[in-house]
């Protein structure tokens, strides 16, 4: 369902801008690129709160999902820039006192974010490196528990749940665009989100980490 809602959305896309062509990166064109992206979320975890045993803390699992992104440019060096894509699933996983006991369950994230580029050089330069800086909203759900987490929270009990805190952070972002003719390009970019979240349990505790995760994006695209 999520596939052929992906496939249906870009058919929009590019129904809305066909017409509107325009050489390169000018001023008042469109891009569509898609392709896969890559995250791992660099985590600063604090401890879970009482009553547990000291020095619990988690850790998130990497994931890659395929991601469209869309580019409107406002000048022929200023680009606004935004990404829809698939949720990413990322594991749970114990840390600190709890390091190697595997998996204690998995969310759900949809970063949705707006970003403000600049790229360097003539709009009709083949090659153009960038900068980006916007803003990031972490929408997080679908948080499931494993057996593992129920037997150290509360051992012979009813399963144990959790709810994280989405979140709003700010995303850096270095790329760049190669022209292979006057429509089609390839890009490549590195981008560093930084957002800090909190996990809810059943069980009455919570634990708060900084997420913080790099991303790196490969894509193909096309000139409107």
């Amino acid at each position: 369902m999520k596939t052929l809602t992906s496939v249906k959305l870009l058919s929009a896309l590019c129904l809305l801008f066909a017409g509107n062509a325009a050489l390169a990166q000018q001023a008042g064109s469109w891009t569509l690129a898609g392709g896969i992206n890559y995250i791992k979320p660099n985590v600063d975890s604090g401890t879970l709160s009482a009553p547990t045993i000291p020095g619990v803390k988690n850790a998130v699992g990497t994931d890659t999902q395929p991601v469209l992104a869309i580019n409107y440019a406002l000048t022929d060096n200023i680009q606004l820039a935004t990404f829809i894509g698939t949720p990413y699933k990322h594991d749970q996983i114990g840390d600190g006192t709890l390091n190697g006991v595997g998996k204690l369950g998995s969310v759900d994230a949809l970063p949705a974010t707006l970003l403000v580029q600049y790229h360097f050089f003539e709009a009709k330069a083949k090659f153009r490196p960038y900068i980006g800086l916007g803003i990031t909203y972490a929408y997080l759900n679908n948080e499931t528990g494993s057996s593992t987490l129920t037997a150290l929270a509360d051992t012979g009990g009813k399963p144990t749940t959790f709810k994280a805190d989405s979140a709003w952070g700010h995303t850096f972002k270095l790329g760049a665009t190669y022209s292979l003719n006057e429509k089609w390009f390839v890009g490549l970019s590195y981008a560093k989100t930084y957002v800090k979240t909190t996990s809810h349990f059943s069980t009455g505790q919570k634990i708060s980490m900084r997420l913080d995760p790099s991303s790196v994006m490969a894509t193909v695209g096309y000139h409107f």
